[in-house]
């Protein structure tokens, strides 16, 4: 499947061997690794905690993105 000349997003990584299972891994890991940063915020100070709570909030932004990209990729697996 191409769109004018040019291959899909999933198309591409499916050539590059990455495959769906991988994908949703990786949005677990960033669930884990979410709730990682959140939980070691507690352990900062008020000044440092904000930044560490937005690092948190940035990653846990990742597993739809992951997630959503891993069924993209399936389609090029059936």
């Amino acid at each position: 499947m191409t769109t004018g000349g040019q291959m899909l997003v999933g198309q591409v990584l499916h050539r590059s061997g990455v495959r769906s299972t991988h994908l949703q891994l990786a949005s677990l890991g960033s669930v884990a690794l979410c709730i990682g940063f959140w939980a070691r915020a507690k352990g900062y100070d008020q000044d440092e905690r904000g930044n560490a709570e937005r690092r948190a909030l940035f990653v846990g932004l990742w597993p739809p993105m992951f997630w959503l990209m891993g069924q993209s990729v399936e389609a090029y697996e059936r």
